[in-house]
């Protein structure tokens, strides 16, 4: 059951967690899969039926969809449509008891990528949402990767940040904030921008949570030290190396 783990780690091309939406009625197996699928290092939400999935799913922007064909209030089809309607680019893996091969086709005809039935196989599951992400070109599995910026360094796997070679610790949360700026050097990011990669968030008055973490940030990447993250004032913030 754990064989999945062995597989690299898949992540948005902007560095953040890969983002997947599960909708089905069936409170155990939702379970099951939000727990698989954050085992894999990504950002999962839940849906119980197809109102509550579509406002989730304009608020979390999902990578990929889990979907059930059967839900309390409308079928999984009219769930996919209006999904591909905001946005044609996710992933859309049908999980559904419904075996015949004409609701396959119907499946797959109306804008599905991918088709398993119940019950199945949650190590089928992940190597199929795995496929669909990569042939997508959302998600990138980056093995042992390292980010530089000037004298500062971060192993992505090992989850370790160096500047001049000496240890940083961070929070889970200050690891992907600065993932996030590392990959954007001399970008200037908006909060707008910061809270939907790092916390998957709207922007709406939370302006304070990143002007939180990036002090927090400063204080164990700049301190004693030229800065290295600055503030464009009425712009947001960008990550620049040490011009010394």
């Amino acid at each position: 059951m754990d064989n999945h783990r062995a597989q690299p780690p898949l992540h948005r091309p902007d560095g953040g967690p890969v983002r997947v939406l599960v909708i089905d009625d069936e409170p155990d197996l939702t379970e099951v899969l939000a727990g698989a699928l954050s085992g894999e290092g990504w950002q999962v939400r839940t849906a119980a039926d197809g109102a509550s999935a579509l406002a989730t799913a304009r608020e979390f922007r999902p990578d990929a969809v889990v979907l059930d064909w059967m839900l309390p209030d409308m079928d999984g089809l009219r769930v996919l449509r209006e999904l591909r309607r905001e946005a044609r680019e996710v992933c859309v893996l049908f999980l559904t008891a419904r075996d015949a091969v004409e609701d396959r086709i119907a499946g797959i005809t109306a804008g599905g990528d991918d088709y398993v039935t119940k019950p199945f196989s949650l190590e089928e599951v992940l190597a199929r949402l795995r496929g669909l992400l990569r042939r997508a070109g959302m998600a990138s599995a980056p093995g042992r990767h390292r980010l530089t910026v000037g004298e500062l360094t971060m192993d992505e796997e090992a989850r370790e940040v160096r500047r001049g070679g000496a240890v940083v610790e961070l929070s889970r949360t200050e690891f992907e904030l600065l993932r996030f700026l590392m990959r954007n050097p001399r970008r200037v990011l908006s909060k707008e921008q910061i809270l939907d990669r790092v916390w998957a968030y709207d922007f709406g008055g939370r302006a304070h949570v990143v002007e939180l973490y990036i002090s927090y940030l400063r204080k164990k990447i700049d301190a004693g030290r030229t800065p290295m993250i600055h503030t464009v004032r009425g712009l947001g913030y960008v990550l620049k190396p040490d011009p010394s």
